[in-house]
This record gives structure tokens, C-alpha cells and sequence, in this order.
């Protein structure tokens, strides 16, 4: 019973500013590498030369781009529920005897008391973070450098 204080504790005291923080971080680092990757593949398209009716072209000259993604919302969500319970018994047996002879009476009493008290506690806590991603058209101005690329590109 003593570590359910403790855990309650802790998610009571959640660093919510910390975990937006690091969702923040988390999704600029992703974004990061989301766009290196972009542009990893309009490198290889630029370099991946393919024969077309005799002629040789790149993918970049037929008018291939590279697909940009970008994170258009993320949540975090958190759910704390508690529960406490306290119970109380108490029982009580009284029993009586009387017994008796010649000359004499003999009475006997018994008395049983018990007494019990109970404690719950529960607590359950859930998160979520969640991401949403969109693809969006190149940079104009990658979308141009590539179209004066395809335009000088030898036909």
C-alpha cells in the first residue's frame, strides 16, 4: 500500500511543460529527417539516367519530383483516474451458559469482539501522443531550380 501514494504522486506531478517540450523537439528532429531523406531522393533522381527512344535522361528531366511531408498537428493526451475505498466491520457474539446441580448454579459468559478496517487504493493513469502527417508539393524554389534543370537537360 505504500507505493500507490507514491505513484500518485508522480502522476500528479507529471512535467507537462517537459513533455510538450520534447514533443516539440521530437517532431522538429523528425521533420529534419524527413527532409534530408526529400532531398536524398531528388539527388537520386537527378542521377538515375534511363534510356528513352535511344536517348539517355534522368527522372528529374521527365519531370519526377521528391515528395516533401510535413507535421500539420500533434496531442498529447493524458488520463489520470483514482479510486479510494475505506470499510469498516465490527462484530460483536455474546453467548450465555447456565449449568447447575445439586446445591449449586454455575453461569459462564463469553463475549467475542472483532474489529476490522480496510483500505483502497487504486490509480490508473494513460497517455497518448499522436502525429498527423500531410505530403506537400517541393519548395517553389526547388520546384524552379528543377525545371531550369529539365529544360537544359540534353534531349
Amino acid at each position: 500500500m505504500s507505493e500507490v501514494p507514491k505513484v500518485t504522486n508522480q502522476l500528479l506531478s507529471a512535467p507537462l511543460p517537459q513533455i510538450i517540450e520534447r514533443l516539440g523537439i521530437a517532431i522538429a528532429e523528425a521533420q529534419t529527417a524527413l527532409d534530408r531523406n526529400s532531398i536524398a531522393v531528388a539527388q537520386a533522381m537527378a542521377e538515375t539516367e534511363i534510356q528513352l527512344g535511344g536517348e539517355t535522361t534522368n527522372l528529374i528531366a521527365l519531370g519526377f519530383t521528391p515528395t516533401f511531408y510535413s507535421f500539420t498537428e500533434a496531442t498529447v493526451e493524458a488520463k489520470l483516474s483514482f479510486s479510494m475505498q475505506e470499510t469498516t466491520e465490527l462484530g460483536v457474539s455474546v453467548g450465555a451458559s447456565v449449568s447447575g446441580g445439586a446445591g449449586f448454579v454455575m453461569v459462564a459468559a463469553s463475549v467475542n469482539v472483532s474489529y476490522a478496517r480496510k483500505f483502497s487504493v487504486g490509480a490508473e493513469g494513460m497517455s497518448s501522443i499522436a502525429a498527423r502527417l500531410v505530403s506537400l508539393p517541393p519548395p517553389e524554389l526547388l520546384e524552379a531550380r528543377l525545371k531550369t534543370m529539365s529544360e537544359k537537360a540534353p534531349t
